[in-house]
């Protein structure tokens, strides 16, 4: 549930993530709409807030005629069939091909689905693909088998994604990182203790507690170097994330994760610095609303916290939730960015490592 300050901020921000996920009903007109209805904004106080497009009709109030609000719920339905389609298809579907199966022109679907899952249907399959070569690359003995048994046509289009996704050469993920440099450095911060590493592409690793053995065991074969102060500026980026969020500059990353994951961590990189979102958020955001305990462990595969911030994610009754660096840390991060958080222990069984 979508708290009434949230729902109404949305409205006012005109935000389309919560496009879907909240309807407001105007008492004085007897009309519903989406939170990026482009009419004018009608007084607080003749507003009230439903889950769902079918709950302000049962109430007795109608669509608005400008944005079709009960076209929203449809549109993320067949987003999520798409996504199906996808994971489920031995070889990636064309857009005009998935488009019509979910009842959509192409073009126009195109949009939604990037809405939505924040990336195209063709990228979100290549990603997925991506992630089934790299689990065989590391179980096969043989790259070719892991290539085709991704769903590759042709080596020749692996090795092609593979330049730009993996950062190393197949068969390296399938030996540990042979042939790779990543350098690191343990450094105290306001935090505790952090063991920040970097291949050259960018931050490959930020955690809390970690040693240089844990480094090795992550990354068998690769060579693990202390840096030399190589990737200082990149460190020195990282602390200040920490110490002043608000004058942080950006820092390049090298992480992956399956399609889901980064599509959980592409929304977590657009939460503003001192604002937060609920698991519930995220959920809808990446266009599964029904996957709150898989944010929660997207958020707890999350490589990089901090710099994918992870704790700005929050339980929707308002609590903390739960933290790989310790709750104590994440409530040092929230009020660093200015928001006054109240402690509350992670309850089994609910989202809470993240």
């Amino acid at each position: 549930m979508i708290s009434d300050v949230a729902a109404w901020q949305a409205f006012e921000q005109r935000d389309r993530s919560f496009d879907g996920r909240v309807i407001g009903a105007v008492t004085s007109t007897g009309i519903y709409c989406k939170p990026s209805c482009p009419a004018r904004r009608p007084r607080r106080e003749n507003v009230e807030f439903f889950t769902d497009a079918a709950a302000a009709l049962a109430a007795g109030y109608r669509p608005c005629l400008r944005c079709k609000p009960d076209e929203v719920g449809r549109d993320r339905e067949a987003v999520a069939r798409a996504v199906e389609l996808i994971e489920q298809a031995e070889e990636p579907p064309g857009l005009a091909a998935l488009a019509a199966t979910v009842g959509y022109a192409p073009h126009h679907f195109q949009r939604l689905f990037t809405r939505d899952i924040g990336v195209s249907p063709a990228a979100y399959a290549r990603a997925l693909r991506a992630r089934r070569a790299e689990r065989g690359l590391q179980e096969s003995e043989s790259v070719t088998k892991a290539i085709y048994g991704a769903g590759y046509a042709a080596p020749s289009r692996f090795y092609a994604d593979a330049k730009e996704r993996l950062g190393m050469a197949p068969s390296a993920w399938r030996d540990g990182g042979r042939g790779h440099v990543i350098r690191f450095v343990i450094v105290d911060s306001d935090l505790g203790r952090l063991l920040i590493a970097a291949t050259d592409k960018g931050i490959c690793r930020l955690t809390f507690g970690e040693d240089e053995s844990t480094l090795r065991r992550r990354f068998l074969n690769a060579d693990i170097r202390a840096d030399d102060g190589t990737i200082a500026p990149w460190v020195e980026a990282a602390l200040s994330a920490i110490r002043t969020p608000s004058q942080a500059a950006e820092v390049p990353l090298d992480v992956r994760g399956t399609a889901f994951q980064e599509a959980v961590w592409r929304e977590l990189r657009k939460i503003p610095l001192g604002q937060t979102r609920s698991y519930a958020d995220i959920a809808a955001a990446v266009g599964v609303p029904g996957a709150v305990r898989a944010v929660g462990t997207a958020n707890g595969s999350n490589p990089v916290p901090v710099l994918v911030p992870c704790h700005r994610v929050i339980r929707s009754d308002g609590s903390l939730g739960g933290y790989g660096g310790g709750l104590d840390n994440k409530k040092k991060l929230l009020e660093a960015e200015g928001v006054a958080m109240r402690r509350t222990e992670a309850q089994p069984g609910l989202p809470g490592i993240d």
